[in-house]
C-alpha cells in the first residue's frame, strides 16, 4: 500500500488486518533512525504485523518514512531528521482517518518517538506509546505541547538503554502528568530477544485493548498464511 503526503511525495507501507472481524483499534507505528538502520521491517514491529491482528483484534500499519528503504520498496523523498518527516506523520495519521481505522494509537521507537511527540499530538489520536525514547530532538515544549493535548502517553524504557535509562525518564516525562514510565528489567535500546518483544507487545494491548487476557499466546494454532 501506499501513503501520500501534503508535500507531494508517495511512501511505501503495508497494513496488517484482522482476518474475520473489524479491529478493536489500530497501531500506526514509526520505524527507528533510517540512517543507521531504522525501516518498517524492524524487528518489533514486523512482529506487531504478525502477531497482533490474529492475536488482540489490532489493525497494525508500517511505513517507510521518506527516503527510508525496505523490501517492500522505498520511499520517495529524503531523511529530514525529523522535521520534514511531519507530514510522513500526518500521512499516516490521514490514512487511519480514510480507511475508516478505529481507534488509532501512535507507536514510536527510538528516532520515532521523536516523530510522535514532535507531531503527533493530533485530535483524532487515541495515545501514543514509546519505546526506548532519546529525547535527542524532542524539545521540552514538545513534552509541553502532549502535557497540553492530554492524551495517554505511555513510555517503555529499557533498563540497560544506550540513550534514556528509566531514572532520568522519570524526571524528563514529569513535564507530562499524564505520562506512564515503564522501567524494563534486563532491556537494552533494540529491544533482541523473544522476552523483550513479547513484553513490549504485552505492554502494547494491555494499554490500548484494555482487559484483553495477557500474556499474549506463544503458539498460534490457527491457520497460517503468507507474508
Amino acid at each position: 500500500m501506499e501513503l501520500h503526503t501534503a508535500d507531494g511525495l508517495t511512501l511505501v507501507g503495508e497494513l496488517a488486518l484482522p482476518e474475520q472481524s473489524e479491529p478493536a483499534a489500530s497501531l500506526l507505528t514509526f520505524h527507528p533512525l533510517p540512517t543507521h538502520g531504522g525501516f518498517m521491517d524492524s524487528h518489533v514491529y514486523r512482529k506487531a504485523a504478525w502477531r497482533l491482528p490474529a492475536l488482540a483484534n489490532l489493525a497494525v500499519l508500517r511505513f517507510n518514512t521518506r527516503g527510508t528503504s525496505s523490501p517492500r520498496g522505498t520511499s520517495e523523498g529524503t531523511f529530514d531528521g525529523g522535521d520534514a518527516e511531519r507530514f510522513d506523520v500526518a500521512a499516516a495519521i490521514e490514512l487511519a482517518e480514510v480507511r475508516g481505522l478505529p481507534r488509532p494509537w501512535l507507536v514510536g521507537w527510538s528516532f520515532g518517538t521523536e516523530l510522535v511527540l514532535k507531531h503527533g499530538a493530533e485530535p483524532s489520536v487515541e495515545g501514543a506509546i514509546l519505546l526506548s525514547p532519546p529525547l535527542h530532538r524532542a524539545t521540552d515544549e514538545d513534552l509541553d505541547r502532549w502535557a497540553a493535548f492530554g492524551k495517554p502517553l505511555v513510555v517503555l524504557v529499557p533498563e540497560l538503554d544506550d540513550y534514556l535509562r528509566p531514572d532520568e525518564a522519570r524526571r524528563r516525562f514529569a513535564r507530562v502528568p499524564q505520562a506512564e514510565v515503564i522501567g524494563v528489567d534486563g532491556a537494552k535500546h533494540l529491544w533482541v530477544g523473544e522476552p523483550a518483544v513479547s513484553r513490549v507487545l504485552d505492554e502494547i494491548v494491555a494499554h490500548v485493548v484494555p482487559g484483553h487476557p495477557l500474556p499474549l499466546p506463544t503458539h498460534w494454532d490457527g491457520p497460517l498464511g503468507t507474508a
